[in-house]
């Protein structure tokens, strides 16, 4: 009887010991977490506010393709407040309208005023016509684009150029007036190049 005294009383001490223990790891890890959150959370803001600012500096000098826009489900026209219109196109041509230049004149201006920025030329079609045709119509839009703005003064090696052909219309109504809206050229800012 005795030794089941013992080996209660020994239960009791060494479950109680045991409890103790837990209860100060799980306080000791409590402090270890609520520090860790603690650092987790400085970091976070200030990654935050690191991210917010480069955020404001690259949407100065940078915005979205066309490509990208859809990608995130939204519109791939130019936004109407941006300083790089779009600039656009008869049917199945690639000459500049006197439409097209002064707006390229006014892209030039731009560009002038940020030395550093960059700019893709994207050159779109409206959907008559083969994959393969409209790819190429389009490299000539953006190329004839392209020449002039270097004709402006600007240097070649700021401007690059790329064709989407009729895969990202704006508008998918099959009447002239959404074929119209189709065939342009959309400028995307770059950020600088690492640098410049």
């Amino acid at each position: 009887m005795l030794n089941a005294k013992r080996t209660r009383s020994f239960l009791y001490v060494c479950s109680f010991v045991v409890a103790a223990g837990a209860m100060s790891c799980s306080s000791a890890d409590s402090s270890k977490a609520n520090l860790a959150s603690s650092e987790r959370e400085s970091w976070r803001n200030a990654s935050n506010r690191k991210q917010t600012a480069s955020g404001i500096r690259n949407a100065q000098t940078q915005s979205p393709s066309s490509l990208d826009a859809l990608r995130r489900g939204q519109s791939p026209a130019t936004a109407p407040g941006s300083a790089l219109k779009e600039i656009y196109f008869d049917f199945d041509r690639y000459e500049l309208s006197d439409a097209a230049r002064a707006i390229l004149r006014a892209s030039a201006v731009w560009l002038k005023d940020n030395p550093s920025g960059r700019v893709e030329i994207e050159g779109h079609c409206d959907e008559r016509g083969t994959n393969e045709y409209n790819l190429a119509l389009g490299a000539k839009r953006a190329q004839a684009a392209k020449d002039y703005l270097v004709s402006l003064g600007i240097s070649a090696g700021r401007l690059s150029t790329i064709s989407y052909g009729e895969e990202i219309a704006v508008c998918h109504d099959p009447n002239e007036n959404c074929w119209q809206r189709n065939r342009r050229d959309r400028f995307v800012a770059l950020a600088p190049k690492s640098g410049v």
